[in-house]
């Protein structure tokens, strides 16, 4: 499905697959993909993929947090015609950095990209992550990605996943990705 999605096998998955075994594998994705599918839908792919970077990033998944950030850039510079202010491999660089740490600097980038409505995504995420009860069904979905990136986390962490592509349909546009290299090379 994921190949289906995002034009490529993520490396992750092979990984998920000998750690859990193939059914329990099977089973974990068709329990936790269509929620997220549903999750990015509802709160849109730059909520989604901020909440995934955030997560892992407290985690200290570089894979994950490359595939969210670089699906963020991606995305920002489809919607806005704009460079996002820092590209995917400086921010998969905060993996592992304190919560504190890791707040201020996605605030930080946030605001200097014009983002400032999704600054409390960023917050509530890591409340969620610290054991905040969720409010609403918005920060449902987000608790629900709590548990499902960070399971992923720990497999790719476990596995010295290296980082591939982004975590997102827009990985499949070839001309976006090499506008982005051609923008982030001038």
């Amino acid at each position: 499905m994921c190949t289906a999605l995002w034009g490529y096998t993520p490396g992750v998955i092979p990984a998920m697959v000998a750690t859990m075994g193939s059914g329990p594998a099977l089973r974990w994705f068709a329990v936790n993909f269509p929620r997220f599918l549903v999750t990015l839908r509802v709160l849109g792919p730059v909520r989604t993929h901020l909440a995934g970077l955030t997560i892992s990033l407290v985690n200290g998944c570089t894979y994950c947090a490359y595939g969210r950030a670089h699906a963020l850039e991606l995305i920002h510079l489809r919607d806005r015609d704009l460079l996002f202010p820092l590209d995917a491999r400086t921010l998969e660089s905060w993996s592992g950095l304190s919560r504190r740490e890791i707040g201020l600097r996605l605030r930080g980038v946030l605001e200097e990209a014009g983002m400032h409505a999704e600054v409390i995504w960023v917050d509530r995420t890591l409340a969620l992550l610290d054991g905040a009860p969720p409010v609403d069904a918005d920060e449902r979905r987000i608790a629900h990605l709590c548990r499902m990136v960070g399971t992923m986390n720990a497999i790719a962490v476990a596995a010295g996943t290296v980082p591939d592509g982004a975590h997102d349909p827009v990985n499949k546009d070839a001309a976006l990705k090499a506008r982005l290299l051609a923008a982030q090379g001038a």
